[in-house]
């Protein structure tokens, strides 16, 4: 966490000229289990095993190569929601960065192509703070259409973008959430 300190290239390049940055940083980094998990989990381990024993009894049988190449999508997939989805989450955060400028805040993140979302400080109407007793949590700017169990679920394609924006899993959050509230009022006087 960084309060102005040290800014980050692609944070510097989306900053007007006359934009002061307030705050920076980053989601949590590693790989790391979320609430939903409790139900993705065991979901994962079901699909997979099945996934798997459909591949193997087809191969086993002698079935026609259709049969064998028909469920290799699906092992493929079973092994993606055990472990592969905690890889690509922990990869997307680290390569997102957080800003609380005294005009907006910005959300830039990407693996293939640099993505830029921000939202204008005098414009957020609804923000809300989830925080966990450590300190971390996540600040939410305005509603997701994604229901809050499937919130984890970030690493799959399109789910990103219908989470809206939020600042995820960051270290200090009620002091991100208070700093951001203090620019606010700032912008009104």
């Amino acid at each position: 966490m960084s309060f102005a300190g040290v800014i980050p290239d692609s944070i510097q390049r989306q900053l007007d000229p006359a934009e002061r940055v307030l705050w920076t940083g980053q989601p949590k980094q590693g790989v790391m289990l979320r609430g939903s998990d409790a139900l993705m989990i065991p979901f994962s381990l079901f699909w997979a095993g099945f996934a798997f024993f459909w591949e193997w009894s087809v191969i086993q049988s002698g079935a026609p190569l259709l049969f064998r190449l028909w469920g290799i999508p699906f092992v493929a997939i079973g092994v993606y929601i055990v472990v592969g989805r905690f890889f690509v989450d922990s990869w997307q955060r680290s390569r997102t960065h957080y800003a609380v400028t005294n005009e907006r805040i910005l959300i830039v993140d990407g693996i293939r192509k640099i993505t830029v979302r921000y939202a204008q400080l005098s414009g957020l109407a609804d923000m809300s703070l989830t925080e966990h007793s450590n300190g971390t949590g996540t600040i939410t700017f305005g509603s997701s259409s994604v229901p809050a169990m499937f919130r984890s679920l970030s690493s799959w394609p399109g789910v990103r973008e219908r989470l809206g924006l939020q600042f995820d899993v960051v270290a200090d959050a009620k002091v991100i959430f208070d700093l951001i509230r203090n620019a606010q009022k700032a912008q009104r006087r």
